[in-house]
């Protein structure tokens, strides 16, 4: 089935593999936000005993999605993965730190006698909520604005500063990029809890902290996306890059399907909103995950399709990246279609390990019941 396509046709199915499990992590990323709201919404041992024990439910599950979407990035597009994760050596690593320090957290905070203690691990959580996921936000940027590494005709890349990757932070679209995903995080926290907690102290502050972290989402998804629409990108003609204005604009007037995408995601997103703020509804996160999904789908999808570098080169623009220069050979992209067919199967796992846990809305009483809770 997959030999007979083209080896392009290939790198454009699995780059919209890769749009779809980065909008499932960035869907997933709320647990993060969760971990940041722990302080804010909890005023009790208990309420914060609930809270951790409901995202420890999920905790997990974010892990899978991230595994999946590096995992598909390394087979479909190794040179990509080697130069960004090769390169931006200190940031990649600073958000592997903020994930490892979460694991240890959930694993340990109310272990007796850790010698770390309770808080500690409780601030760790806070750490992987809003460094990790503004780190992961900023660096997902700069698959818009670029990196500075250089490339020879082996593939062979390397860094053209000392930074690797550090720089991005001087950028002010990667860093409003990153605050987008951040409080995009929390709302959809604040969506999970009231969904999921069955204690009304906990849910009732939830809406109360919903306006503050929608207010600064819209205000800055506002922002970024004006700021995206007007930028320069970069496009390809077989081996020629060139600086393009107005290169993602063009791309959605040019491409209707994902304006459609960002129309619909979008508006599903504020819909979920709209229904908890207003109609004082519980289901806003289902409307928000879905909305988030096809929202990142179109924003990769900006990237990968239409002639677009998907990793631009501030070092050198013919060094820069795209789904054709960076992907495996047509052997390797057939044997991982085929493997794609399992991505189904992991989704509904997902789904099913979700919907077992998620039967009955959590209760204090449950909580404390479990002696092996978070």
């Amino acid at each position: 089935m997959f030999e007979s396509l083209s080896l392009l046709t290939l790198q454009q199915y699995w780059w919209f593999i890769i749009t779809l499990l980065g909008g499932l992590f960035v869907f997933m990323m709320f647990v993060q936000g969760g971990q940041t709201l722990l302080n804010i919404l909890a005023k009790t041992e208990t309420e914060k005993n609930v809270i951790i024990a409901s995202l420890g439910r999920k905790w997990e599950l974010t892990f899978t999605t991230l595994v999946m979407f590096g995992g598909a990035l390394f087979a479909a597009f190794p040179l990509l993965y080697a130069v960004s994760f090769g390169g931006a050596y200190y940031v990649w690593m600073a958000i592997l730190f903020c994930f490892i320090i979460q694991a240890v957290s959930y694993e340990y905070r109310k272990k007796p006698n850790n010698f770390l203690g309770q808080k500690t691990y409780e601030a760790f959580l806070y750490i992987n909520g809003s460094l990790g996921i503004i780190l992961i936000g900023i660096a997902l940027a700069t698959f818009y604005t670029g990196a500075n590494f250089i490339k020879n005709d082996m593939n062979l890349s390397s860094w053209t500063n000392h930074s690797y990757g550090l720089e991005a932070v001087l950028n002010p679209f990667n860093v409003l990029f990153g605050f987008v995903v951040f409080f995009l995080a929390r709302a959809q926290a604040a969506l999970y809890f009231i969904n999921s907690i069955n204690e009304e102290n906990i849910v009732s502050r939830a809406r109360k902290q919903l306006p503050i972290d929608v207010s600064l989402f819209v205000l800055l998804f506002l922002t970024v996306a004006g700021m995206l629409l007007f930028m320069s990108g970069v496009s390809y003609h077989q081996e020629s890059f060139s600086i393009v204005e107005y290169k993602f604009l063009t791309n959605l007037i040019e491409t209707p399907l994902i304006l459609a995408l960002l129309l619909v995601g979008v508006l599903l997103v504020l819909h979920s909103f709209y229904i908890t703020l207003f109609k004082q509804s519980s289901n806003g996160i289902w409307f928000s995950g879905t909305g988030t999904v096809l929202t990142i789908i179109a924003l990769l999808s900006l990237l990968g399709y239409n002639q677009t570098a998907i990793y631009p080169s501030l070092a050198d623009i013919n060094c820069s990246l795209n789904i054709e220069n960076s992907s495996g050979s047509h052997y390797t992209l057939t044997a991982m279609s085929y493997v794609s067919l399992f991505v189904p199967v992991v989704l509904g796992y997902i789904y099913l390990v979700w919907k077992s846990m998620d039967k009955e809305k959590l209760t204090s009483q449950e909580v404390e019941a479990d002696h092996h809770h978070y």
